[in-house]
Parts: structure tokens; sequence; C-alpha cells
């Protein structure tokens, strides 16, 4: 069962996400919101699974909203605003409902949400992942990785010793890792945590004296971390 809450300054729309969500059996929306402000309260009581978002509120967006989370459940965007979605899978949605949506749309976003965070859940468990490269599988433990920086379609994961490159999206292989360890700094990089040396305003520096870039939208994330 996904816990999840809906927020939007339309009541009519969050009316059509309620009702949608009603029809799908591995749904529990808890909340509904037309205060962003009123639901930051909500999750620091009640953290859920999953948020369905609209991207153009008063006061703050949604991606601002999202972004300013410190702990970040997974998230479906909602806008009638279809230039808004370069930036909301740069914060790694899993979904992007373009409004107005139908039913058979809404329940494809929500089975992806469904699938991730099984992965998600199946990571935490676990201190390691295979990652297919060619035809060979390689097992790469997560005290070991340092990094995954993407390119087009491909990702690779760099560890003390070796790389491997697999056909995957960075938003994809960010699902697959567990949150407390990994942290997504920029579009194209995500580091462990562990293995973070120095943090500076552009850049982190990590222990294998690599020096990644930090992208604007993962800055205040990445801040959070030197309090």
């Amino acid at each position: 069962m996904l816990t999840c809450i809906a927020i939007d300054d339309e009541p009519i729309a969050l009316e059509i996400v309620s009702a949608y969500a009603a029809k799908v059996p591995f749904l529990d929306l808890k909340a509904e919101f037309t205060d962003a402000f009123e639901a930051i309260a909500w999750l620091q009581r009640e953290p859920v699974d999953l948020i369905f978002l609209d991207v153009k509120m008063p006061d703050i967006s949604g991606l601002e909203f999202y972004n300013s989370l410190n702990k970040k459940p997974l998230v479906i965007f909602t806008t009638a605003y279809s230039e808004h979605a370069v930036s909301s899978f740069e914060l790694d949605a899993i979904d992007f409902l373009l409004k107005p949506f139908s039913l058979a749309r809404f329940i494809k976003a929500c089975n992806k949400a469904h699938e991730l965070h099984g992965f998600r859940h199946a990571a935490s468990q676990k201190d390691h992942l295979f990652v297919k490269s060619g035809q060979d599988q390689f097992r790469i433990g997560f005290d070991e990785l340092c990094y995954l920086e993407a390119t087009g379609n491909y990702v690779t994961f760099v560890t003390g010793d070796k790389k491997v490159v697999t056909r995957m999206t960075i938003t994809e292989c960010n699902h697959l890792l567990p949150e407390e360890k990994f942290i997504r700094i920029h579009r194209s990089f995500i580091a462990a945590l562990g293995k973070i040396d120095k943090i500076e305003r552009h850049q982190v520096t990590m222990q294998s004296k690599d020096v990644l870039p930090v992208g604007l939208s993962y800055l205040d994330a990445l801040n959070r971390l030197k309090k």
C-alpha cells in the first residue's frame, strides 16, 4: 500500500485526483491540500510514500516545495503547462501528468510509483546491487560505490577500482539506491554521502579526488548536509 497526499490550489483538481485514487487498490490517499504550507506541516507529522503535486501554485511552486523537503517521498507532478516537464524530471519525478489527464494515464503513473517504491524498499534491505553491462552482471556494494555519472541513456557506476557502464537513466538508478546513503547533486550525477570530502557552492570533491558539479536545483538539499 502506498500512502499519499495531493496538493493543488484548485479544489476541482483535487477532487479529480481523489476520485481517481479511490479506484487504485494500492493507494491510500491520506489528505488533500490547497495550501502548500499546510501540507508541509502535515508531512512533518505524518510522512507519506507519494505526493501528487501541482507545479503552478501561489506563493511557492510545486518544484520549490518538493526541493525544500528534507525527506523526499516519491512525487508525481500535475500541471496544465507542459514546459515544466523537464524541470520536474530533474527532481526525479516518477511521472508528469498534463491536465486534463485520464484515469488510464493516472493509473499508469501510479503503477510506476508502486514499482519504484518496491525497488526503493528492496534497496534499503540490501548492501549491494547487480548492474548489467553488455552480457555481464557486476556486483557493486553500496559501501564501495563512489558516484554515478549519466551520459544520455547510459550511467557509469564509479567505485574505487572500477567503472561499470549500463544502459539506464540516472532517475531509474536513483530509485535503486538507498536514499540514506546517496544524494542526487546534479541532473547527471549521484554521489555517495560517505564518500564526499568537501562541499562547495558549485561542486563537491569526493574522497577519490574527483570533482563533481552541483546543479542549482539540488543545492539546497546538499547544503542541508552541512548543518
